[in-house]
């Protein structure tokens, strides 16, 4: 009897366990095969590794059975060509995965070229505090007509918030759908979506309690670019490719005046060379480019003498107007041409002059031969002044009882780090010490060592 009660008392927990999970059945409703719903980011400009990015995860999508791709757009716009861009909303609106594109978090744009692509998506959605728009001339996309609603044509040149848009019919939205602030709100309204007569199971609606509730159903795979393309992205982004180029030209010419190949003229020709790509994906200005090399050269003239002249005012007007005008249709931000131009001014008036005339004040910079050369005054030497020797200018001092006037000719007598000192070619002022020690050793009385000797009143 025993036996028989505690098999009785199993067979009632089965039971009791079978009605539970079969009432939790029946207040789940199911559309169809539960399968992963695969989210790729694009962030910032589509650019070449964007716009990779999205076709490898298009085929990737399809070729891991993901039963929907969801593009997480903040972007303002495109560096490739609009061909690519055609390519690119006819892979969306022809994949075998349907792609649906959410424009967020709070604050993210789709503006530009990346903005049209929502025309060739499933489902669009917005997060609150977003906006598209600014889509500037259509895309001619064959058989794809990438249409906003009524607000097609406003939004060629004004952009729209989610409320508005949704008005508006700017979005394809999904079923049930009233709203998506966060991507888990995106993915629950593709539910029930039809595409090629297969329903999207992406939520499950279960009861809470007295309501009912729909949850995501199935996994979600996130993706983003990989390592190496992140890397090219980033360096094609406007600010950045500016400051590398700006960095690696600074580099190489204190590289060039520290006289060796060390770890600055490495780092700047790595810099110069990602921001030379960098500038080479965006719309840049070929003048303004140019621009931006001359005037770090002409900084370039005035450190060898060590002394901010011409061509340092030169390189300051000319810098300033490539860094502004550097991308066509792009404007970089005020902190971004404030680090730019204040950095270069900060190294080029004081740091790079002060670096020089460091490095070449060591006794090892073998320039003695220099010491009774002949030389031009290119400027009034009183007592400093500028001065030409075998076609090198220099900064140069003289004594200020021998004065020397712009054209006439000079003798180099010293050197003191990048500043010569020189005097008259004749004439030539004489400490009155060495004088006296020039007397001594013939063995001569000089009268004005000092002063006659008085004698004693009587």
């Amino acid at each position: 009897m025993r036996r028989l009660a505690i098999t009785l008392a199993v067979l009632g927990v089965v039971v009791a366990l079978g009605a539970t999970a079969s009432a939790a059945g029946a207040q789940t409703t199911d559309t169809g095969t539960t399968g992963p719903v695969d989210v790729f980011e694009v962030s910032g400009l589509i650019d070449a590794p964007n716009s990779d990015g999205i076709s490898h995860a298009i085929r990737q999508a399809a070729a891991d059975g993901a039963q929907a791709l969801v593009l997480q757009m903040n972007s303002t716009g495109a560096t490739v060509s609009r061909q690519r861009m055609v390519e690119l909303a006819t892979e969306i609106h022809d994949s075998p995965v349907p792609v649906a594109i959410w424009v967020g978090p709070s604050g993210a744009r789709a503006k530009g070229l990346s903005g049209q692509l929502l025309g060739a998506a499933v489902v669009t959605g917005m997060a609150p505090g977003s906006r598209i728009g600014d889509f500037g001339a259509p895309l001619e996309v064959p058989d794809v007509p990438l249409r906003f609603g009524s607000a097609t044509e406003r939004l060629r040149t004004d952009t729209l918030g989610e409320s508005d848009a949704r008005a508006a019919g700017a979005l394809q939205t999904g079923v049930n759908d009233s709203g998506t602030p966060t991507l888990g709100d995106f993915i629950v309204v593709l539910n029930g979506v039809t595409v090629n007569g297969k329903a999207l199971n992406t939520a499950t609606v279960v009861q809470k309690g007295n309501e009912l509730r729909r949850e995501r159903n199935g996994p979600t795979r996130f993706s983003k670019l990989g390592l190496l393309p992140r890397l090219m992205h980033t360096v094609a982004s406007p600010p950045v490719a500016y400051l590398l180029l700006t960095i690696g030209l600074c580099l190489l010419v204190f590289e060039f005046f520290t006289a060796g190949v060390g770890l600055a003229g490495v780092i700047g020709a790595g810099c110069l060379v990602l921001g030379c790509y960098g500038a080479a994906s965006l719309p840049t200005r070929p003048w303004a480019f140019a621009l931006l090399v001359l005037s770090i050269l002409a900084f370039a003239v005035d450190v060898q003498t060590g002394v901010p002249r011409f061509w340092t005012g030169v390189g300051v007007v000319g810098f300033v107007v490539a860094s502004v005008f550097l991308y066509d249709g792009m404007s970089l931000s005020w902190i971004t041409l404030l680090a730019g131009i204040g950095g270069v001014l900060l190294a080029f008036l004081t740091g790079m002059p002060a670096m020089v005339r460091t490095r070449f004040a060591t006794p090892t910079i073998g320039r003695e031969w220099m010491i009774g050369e002949m030389g031009r005054a290119v400027t009034a030497v009183d007592p400093e002044g500028t001065v030409e020797v075998r076609g090198a200018t220099w900064r140069a001092l003289t004594n200020r009882a021998t004065p020397i006037a712009a054209g006439d000719t000079m003798r180099v007598v010293a050197i003191d780090g990048v500043t010569l000192e020189v005097e008259p070619e004749s004439g030539g002022a004489e400490d009155y010490r060495e004088r006296a020690r020039r007397r001594r050793g013939r063995g001569e009385t000089d009268q004005t060592e000092a002063p006659p000797a008085v004698a004693d009143a009587p």
